[in-house]
């Protein structure tokens, strides 16, 4: 990959990560609940899946899910039945009390799931691998770039989106805050759920 690719594949993939959508909401939402160093294992299961999809990517595992409608349109419908779910509970639990009692495992799977089920994601490494990867050059020479690059800055975009959940946890103190942040974050889940189920049906 020559540097002037390098400099454009960044620049994509700063702002693919750094885009608000469900990996953010959840980072932010598990900092606020959890406080920052605990969340971290949501960030840890995100850099998780975005390896995966990254090898995925470079095998070709990646175009053949999109290149499978029926595969593709499960996928979508199960991403948006795990975000709409989480969406719902999320509101429902708003106005407890914010107790961490979760797992590290806990905020591991559902941060893997989240990540995992997510339309954005999918086409993000798609995206990368049919515009960036350079069909001369072998694979895995350009994966030795790609990766360390793709996860450096995905590590920097979580890891900040979970610090603004913690810094949101310290400042929303009061209840009636408390209830509405943590309602606008899960009808931000029930939205992107909604928006990706409506995106598969047929029009």
């Amino acid at each position: 990959m020559s540097f002037q690719a390098w400099i454009i594949f960044t620049a994509f993939w700063a702002l693919f990560v750094t885009t608000p959508g469900p990996n953010a909401v959840n980072c932010i939402q598990n900092g606020m609940t959890h406080g920052f160093a605990r969340s971290l294992w949501g960030v840890a299961a995100i850099l998780t899946q975005a390896s995966l999809f990254l090898l995925g990517s470079a095998l070709g595992v990646t175009a053949l899910i999109i290149a499978s409608p029926t595969l593709f349109f499960w996928v979508q419908m199960t991403g948006a039945g795990v975000l709409i779910w989480l969406g719902l509970r999320g509101w429902l639990n708003a106005a407890k009390p914010l107790v961490a009692t979760a797992s590290a495992g806990s905020l591991y799977g559902r941060a893997l799931a989240i990540a995992t089920f997510n339309a954005k994601s999918v086409a993000g490494y798609l995206a990368a691998f049919s515009q960036f990867v350079e069909p001369g050059v072998p694979i895995w020479a350009q994966m030795q770039v790609i990766v360390p690059t793709a996860l450096s800055l995905t590590a920097l975009s979580y890891t900040g989106y979970t610090a603004l959940g913690a810094g949101l946890g310290k400042l929303a103190l009061g209840a009636v805050m408390n209830l509405w942040v943590r309602r606008t974050l899960a009808v931000c889940f029930i939205l992107y759920g909604v928006l990706l189920g409506m995106a598969q049906l047929p029009t």
